[in-house]
């Protein structure tokens, strides 16, 4: 299956549902580049000293984490032996791809860089695992209660930003539905649903689409009740990224009030792979956890 994209990629062919996707296809071109340097045995200081670069420069590149410069990766295909004319053409015509502006620099106006970086990582992304011990995930709200979550975080953002904002966030759900989704996996806890947020009939509305959307085939929901404890204790939600790209590390993305941290060392990222592996075992099935979101909605007020 590599070899073959490979062969895709230096005759500039890429499949139809990377296409708009600029940091699926930098990841791809960098985890290339990273075969064809291990393959002619350069090291990443090498490789570095002959772009005027550090090592850390290389494995960011490679882990398709920055942006291309054409010159450099001509000169990395020198370095590696890539020499025929129409081979470095049609992949320096996929480099100047993957630096293309992804569909959410649109909303550049409303968009933080800290949230830019995940939303590249989450499109590119083959599964996502996430822990939500507070909202509904943004992935699954619905326009009102996206609406509710957004007026409470931006106490002082005009109409016009809300309206903004949750452009953004419903635009970002789309891929969710496209050729090529990711697998979606949430634990979501009890606490989160009960929350009130906006009316009882935009919770009743939330609700029905998480039912809605955990009957999809590439999304699994499960329910953390209250009384679980263990785990569920660290209090703070998560989002694990996981890609399809050989080599690849997992990425823990942690969002704070007005920053992220993101993390892909594996010394970090087990023990979040642990905890959410834990968080599963404990929570409802899917079936029980549908079960249990239609309890929710039986038990809201039956008025507006």
């Amino acid at each position: 299956m590599t070899a073959q994209r490979d062969r895709d990629l230096y005759r500039g062919q890429i499949p139809a549902h990377w296409q708009g996707k600029p940091t699926v296809l930098r990841i791809a071109v960098g985890s290339k580049l990273r075969r064809l340097r291990e393959a002619s045995g350069v090291t990443r200081d090498a490789a570095g000293y002959v772009i005027r670069a550090s090592s850390s420069k290389i494995s960011r590149l490679e882990l398709g984490r920055v942006s291309f410069k054409e010159r450099d990766v001509a000169d990395l295909l020198t370095l590696y032996g890539i020499t025929d004319a129409q081979e470095r053409e049609a992949f320096l015509a996929l480099v100047r791809q993957a630096n293309a502006p992804g569909w959410w620099q649109e909303y550049g106006d409303v968009l933080p860089n800290w949230f830019e970086t995940y939303l590249g990582l989450e499109q590119a992304a083959s599964m996502i695992r996430t822990y939500e011990p507070a909202l509904v995930p943004g992935l699954l709200q619905t326009e009102d209660y996206a609406r509710a979550v957004i007026q409470r975080r931006h106490v002082q953002a005009s109409a016009s930003d809300v309206g903004r904002r949750i452009a953004l966030r419903i635009a970002r759900q789309e891929f969710l539905t496209q050729a090529g989704a990711p697998y979606l996996w949430v634990a979501l806890d009890e606490s989160a649903l009960r929350r009130p947020l906006g009316s009882p009939a935009v919770q009743r509305a939330q609700l029905r689409h998480l039912i809605e959307m955990a009957q999809r085939p590439n999304i699994k929901l499960q329910v953390v009740p209250l009384q679980v404890g263990g785990p569920v204790a660290v209090g703070s939600p998560f989002t694990i990224l996981r890609f399809s790209e050989p080599g690849l590390p997992d990425v823990v993305y942690l969002e704070h009030l007005d920053s992220a941290l993101y993390l892909d060392k594996e010394r970090d990222t087990v023990s979040y792979l642990a905890l959410m592996d834990s968080l599963c075992v404990e929570a409802e099935s899917p079936d029980a956890s549908i079960s249990f979101l239609r309890r929710i909605i039986e038990s809201l007020p039956s008025n507006p």
